[in-house]
């Protein structure tokens, strides 16, 4: 049996995340098995993955623990237009409408 390093479980679950739905950087990092403070590597962890060459990493799709999305000039635009395409509803003040009953469990 293969025992995956905690980046791949890291991969794996925002893979796992599928349209319409959201989880939170804190809830990738207990179900890969680390506590919540790991939290924080999620990102870093998933931007090098991409930097790889892993490039259906679902960014949009990990939020904030409030469920706040992420926010940047950069790509709010692009965001918004996977936000809008998966019926995922974000108020003005960049939070999901209905964040616990589209949040996913793992």
């Amino acid at each position: 049996m293969i025992k995956l390093t905690f980046g791949e479980r890291v991969l794996d679950l925002a893979l796992s995340i599928k349209p319409g739905e959201v989880s939170t950087y804190g809830d990738i990092a207990r179900a890969a098995g680390a506590g919540g403070q790991a939290a924080r590597s999620v990102s870093g962890i998933l931007g090098r993955y991409y930097k790889k060459g892993h490039k259906n990493i679902p960014f949009h799709r990990i939020v904030y623990s409030n469920g706040q999305v992420w926010k940047s000039l950069d790509y709010d635009k692009s965001r918004n237009a996977l936000y809008k395409k998966e019926e995922i509803v974000i108020d003005d003040k960049g939070f999901i409408i209905n964040f616990e009953d589209i949040r996913k469990e793992f």
